[in-house]
């Protein structure tokens, strides 16, 4: 790879971060690839494509996830329904935040705020949060469909 190929690649990684970074502060406000893409002035093709090299996943997965991984812990808190959770998180269609909470946690909403609300098991307490949110964290099951095709593996070097 030559050095102007290998200052592109990097200058694209920074971009990424900075991507992933508004998506990860920003998570509950209406984002977009196309909004997204014009922060970082990449066309919004571009930027999902070299995001999923980057990251393994789509932008749109990776907000998904983070949105569902803040909605799992309001759950747990046990003092909202699930619908104003889901408004919480950025979420603007109740259906799609049930279909994708329940592929990802493995169990729709509603279940999941019974079994782990604070005031009818807390098997969490005594743990730092630090461990909790590693140990909480939902999987992505590519076996679903309508999943993201699996990214052929490109060595990042």
């Amino acid at each position: 790879m030559s050095t102007v190929q290998e200052e592109q690649r990097l200058r694209d990684l920074a971009l990424l971060r900075r991507v992933r970074d508004r998506m990860d502060r920003e998570y509950a406000q209406p984002l977009d690839v196309e909004a997204l893409a014009r922060g970082v002035t990449m066309s919004a093709g571009h930027l999902s494509r070299q995001f999923r090299l980057a990251y393994g996943e789509s932008p749109y997965a990776y907000l998904m996830t983070r949105r569902i991984e803040r909605a799992m812990a309001l759950l747990r808190r046990g003092d909202l329904s699930v619908t104003e959770v889901c408004f919480e998180v950025g979420c603007s269609s109740l259906g799609t935040f049930s279909t994708r909470f329940t592929q990802l946690v493995g169990v729709p909403p509603s279940v999941y705020r019974e079994q782990h609300a604070t005031g009818s098991r807390s098997e969490s307490s005594g743990i730092p949060a630090c461990v909790s949110k590693q140990v909480t964290r939902p999987i992505r099951n590519r076996s679903i469909r309508n999943e993201e095709a699996p990214v052929p593996e490109r060595p990042l070097a």
